[in-house]
């Protein structure tokens, strides 16, 4: 999952910018993603998945008794994570939820919806293979753990404004 979890932390770390959705509202008057949401922030998080997903390609080509990612995983992964972030982003926006504003499970498991959803739809067979029972329970489990503890250190860093 390292592909799907180093994207969100590295698009905040490294964005800034022109937002994704140029300050444009949605016809309920809300912005579409918000400032948060920016085309350097995603470009930098897809980049740092696919990277650090080849170089478990290349250290680990068995993968050591872990699932042996693929060119495709890694970049399904990685598209995906953020791909379930911006579609969480623009629901947070429709329900009226401000940038920063925690939303509990949603802010913990978007980025593992959108990066299985685009595994099923683009390789089905290495999700299938790989991503079992006890595979999902633990991605169930350490997410949120991962997730929480990230945002804190985002958070001590200076690099987000606040620690969920």
């Amino acid at each position: 999952m390292l592909p799907a979890y180093l994207p969100n932390p590295v698009a905040a770390l490294f964005g800034g910018g022109t937002p994704i959705d140029r300050g444009r509202n949605w016809r309920d008057g809300r912005r579409i993603l918000g400032n948060g949401k920016t085309y350097r922030g995603l470009a930098a998080g897809i980049i740092a998945g696919i990277l650090v997903g080849l170089f478990q390609i290349m250290l680990a080509p068995n993968g050591w008794g872990l699932p042996v990612q693929t060119v495709s995983s890694v970049l399904l992964l990685a598209v995906g994570a953020l791909a379930g972030d911006l579609v969480k982003s623009f629901a947070k926006r429709r329900t009226g939820r401000d940038q920063g504003e925690s939303w509990l499970g949603f802010d913990q498991y978007d980025f593992v919806a959108g990066s299985f959803i685009f595994l099923l739809i683009g390789d089905p067979a290495w999700f299938f293979t790989w991503v079992t029972l006890p595979v999902f329970i633990t991605i169930l489990i350490l997410s949120p753990l991962l997730h929480r503890a990230v945002n804190i250190i985002g958070y001590l860093a200076g690099i987000k404004k606040v620690p969920w």
